[in-house]
């Protein structure tokens, strides 16, 4: 490794944790809808099982973006000289 490489945000990276939130609740939602379907609430749709599904692929789709183009963190005192040197007394 040179002394200029990037590292990647990783977990830091704040599409893993909206991932991870709408997983859980995908998970969640799925759950809900296979156990207690109330399809004559919805118009004859289990929209728990639906929105659960639907949460779920947008969860790997964040997870896919977040794993094809991470994003990377500079090492050193190049992100902490953004913003340049001035003082107002």
């Amino acid at each position: 490794m040179s002394s200029g490489s990037a590292r990647t945000a990783g977990a830091f990276d704040i599409r893993s944790v909206i991932a991870l939130l709408f997983a859980v609740y995908g998970v969640v939602l799925v759950a809900v809808g296979l156990v207690q379907p109330e399809a004559e609430k919805s118009a004859g749709v289990n929209i728990n099982l639906w929105a659960g599904i639907g949460m779920l692929v947008f969860a790997a789709a964040f997870l896919t973006w977040a794993r094809l183009r991470p994003i990377t963190v500079p090492e050193g005192g190049e992100a902490e000289e953004s913003g340049g040197e001035t003082k107002e007394s």
